[in-house]
C-alpha cells in the first residue's frame, strides 16, 4: 500500500477530487500555513471548503497497483506532478478502500507492479556505498575461492549469501528498460568494476595459497568439480542466468523480495569471477579462458533478461506516450545512446564469448551422443553411463586437442582396456576434431536373492 501527497494549485483542486473520487479513492486536503504546518481544510461532507490563491496538499492511500492508474488520471486532467510524494503505508481505514483492495489486489483490473519512480528507488536502494560494495566483493570472492578450491558446495552458496551484485545488475537492466543512460552507464560500470575486483582477489588468494603451500602442490585444480563446472559453460549455466535475470525483474516490479532473487544471480557470476582468479593465479589458459566466457555470457543474460521482464511488464521509457505512432517510439530510442551501448553490449557478447559458447555447446552434445552410442552398443551392456565432462577449448593456446572425461559405472569383475580408444575414434568421427579421452571407472557390486 501507498500513501501519495501532491501539492496542488488550488484552481485544479476541485476537478482532482472529483478525479480521485470517480476512482472510489478518499482523499483529505490540506493548507499551509505561514509556519509550513498542514491544516485539514475538507468539510464533514467531503467537499474541500474555500479555495483561494495558493496551493493545497491532497493526500490519499491507495494499493500499490492503483499508483500509475492514478497518477495518469491527474495527468489527463492536466496537473503537473511538480511535487509529489510517495511512501509506504502499512494499513489504512477509509470509507472505499476495501473497494479498491477488491479491484486491484484481489481483482484483474490492473497488473501487479509498481510505478517507474518505485522502480528506480528500489533498485538504487539495492546498491550499497561503494566501501562496503567492494569490501563485501573482496570478501565474498575470497569464501569462492576458497570454497572452489576446497571443493565445497557449501562455502561456494555461502559467497553467494553475501556477494553485493545483484544491485549493479539490475540497475542496467532497469537503465535498459526505460532508457535512462545513467541509471545503464551506472549499473555496467559497477558491474563491471567488481567482477574485476573479484577477479583479482580470487587470483590473489589463489597465488598466495600456492606460493605459501597452503594448498597442496599435486592439486590439479582441472580435476575439482566445483572448478570444473565453472570452466566448462553450456546451455544449463546460461540458462540460470536467463532465469535469475527475469527473476530479478518481477522482483523489481512487484512486492516480492528482491533479495532472494541476489543469490540466483550470484550463483551465475561470483563463482564464475573466482573460477577467472584461480586459472590465472595456476597460469591454465583453459581454466581462466572458460570461466571468462561463463561470466560475460551470464553478465548480458542477466542485464537483458531482466529488461526483457520489465518491459513484459509494462515499463517502457518515459518519453513515450500512449498516443505516440510506432515509428515515433522508434526514432526515440534509436536516438538515444543507451541504445547504442546495449547493442554494442549484445553484438560483443554475441560475436565473442556468445560464439564460443555454442561452439562449446555444440561439441558437448556431439560427444555426448558419440560416447552414448558407444555404451549402449555390443560389448557394452554391463556399463552405465554417469557423466560426461567436456573441457573448454582455449583455442589452441596451449594444446590443440579438447580434454573429454567420461565416467561410467563398472562390475568389478569386469575390466574394458580398450574403451577410451573406442570413445575417442567415435567422438573424432562425430566432432571432426582431435580428443584425449580419459575414462573413469566407478566399480559396481550387486547382490539380489
Amino acid at each position: 500500500m501507498r500513501l501519495l501527497q501532491v501539492l496542488v494549485e488550488t484552481e485544479h483542486l476541485d476537478d482532482v477530487l472529483d478525479a480521485l473520487r470517480e476512482e472510489d479513492i478518499d482523499p483529505v486536503v490540506f493548507s499551509v500555513e505561514d509556519g509550513g504546518d498542514f491544516v485539514r481544510d475538507v468539510g464533514s461532507d467531503g467537499d474541500a471548503g474555500e479555495t483561494g490563491p495558493g496551493q493545497k496538499m491532497v493526500q490519499f492511500p491507495v494499493p500499490t497497483e492503483a499508483v500509475d492508474r492514478v497518477r495518469d488520471a491527474m495527468t489527463d486532467i492536466g496537473i503537473e506532478e511538480e511535487y509529489l510524494v510517495i511512501v509506504n503505508a502499512e494499513t489504512a481505514s477509509t470509507p472505499h478502500y476495501s473497494t479498491l483492495v477488491d479491484r486491484y489486489m484481489d481483482g484483474t483490473e490492473e497488473e501487479e507492479r509498481i510505478s517507474n519512480e518505485e522502480i528506480r528507488t528500489k533498485v538504487r536502494n539495492l546498491n550499497p556505498r561503494p566501501v562496503t560494495y567492494y569490501s563485501m566483493t573482496v570478501l565474498s570472492a575470497f569464501v569462492a575461492t576458497a570454497g572452489l578450491l576446497l571443493d565445497s558446495p557449501a562455502l561456494v552458496v555461502g559467497s553467494m549469501v553475501i556477494a553485493p551484485q545483484i544491485g549493479a545488475a539490475l540497475t542496467a537492466s532497469v537503465g535498459t528498460a526505460l532508457d535512462e543512460r545513467s541509471l545503464f552507464v551506472e549499473g555496467i560500470k559497477s558491474t563491471f568494476a567488481g567482477l574485476a575486483v573479484a577477479v583479482v582477489a580470487a587470483a590473489a588468494l589463489g597465488w598466495g595459497l600456492k606460493t605459501a603451500q597452503f594448498v597442496a602442490p599435486s592439486l590439479s585444480v582441472t580435476t575439482v568439480q566445483q572448478i570444473a563446472s565453472r570452466t566448462s559453460p553450456g546451455l544449463l549455466t546460461l540458462i540460470v542466468a536467463l532465469c535469475a535475470g527475469s527473476a530479478g525483474g518481477f522482483g523489481l516490479a512487484t512486492e516480492l523480495p528482491v533479495s532472494i532473487v541476489g543469490v540466483a544471480v550470484a550463483a551465475a557470476i561470483l563463482p564464475a569471477a573466482a573460477a577467472v582468479g584461480i586459472g590465472v593465479a595456476w597460469g591454465i589458459p583453459t581454466v581462466a579462458l572458460g570461466a571468462f566466457v561463463l561470466l560475460a555470457v551470464n553478465v548480458t543474460g542477466i542485464v537483458l533478461a531482466g529488461a526483457a521482464t520489465l518491459w513484459y511488464l509494462g515499463y517502457r521509457p518515459q518519453q513515450w506516450s500512449e498516443a505516440a505512432s510506432a515509428a515515433a517510439k522508434v526514432r526515440t530510442v534509436l536516438g538515444r545512446p543507451t541504445t547504442y551501448v546495449v547493442l554494442g553490449l549484445f553484438v560483443t557478447t554475441a560475436i565473442g564469448p556468445g560464439v564460443l559458447l555454442a561452439q562449446q555447446i555444440a561439441f558437448e552434445n556431439q560427444a555426448t551422443t558419440a560416447v552414448q552410442d558407444v555404451i549402449e552398443g555390443p560389448g557394452y551392456e554391463k556399463l552405465e553411463l554417469t557423466a560426461v565432462q567436456i573441457e573448454f577449448s582455449d583455442l589452441g593456446v596451449s594444446e590443440d586437442r579438447r580434454e573429454v572425461t567420461v565416467t561410467v559405472r563398472r562390475p568389478v569383475d569386469r575390466s574394458y582396456p580398450s574403451l577410451s580408444g573406442v570413445l575417442r575414434q567415435a567422438i573424432a568421427t562425430e566432432t571432426g576434431e582431435r580428443v584425449t579421452v580419459t575414462v573413469e571407472f566407478v566399480e559396481q557390486q550387486r547382490d539380489s536373492p
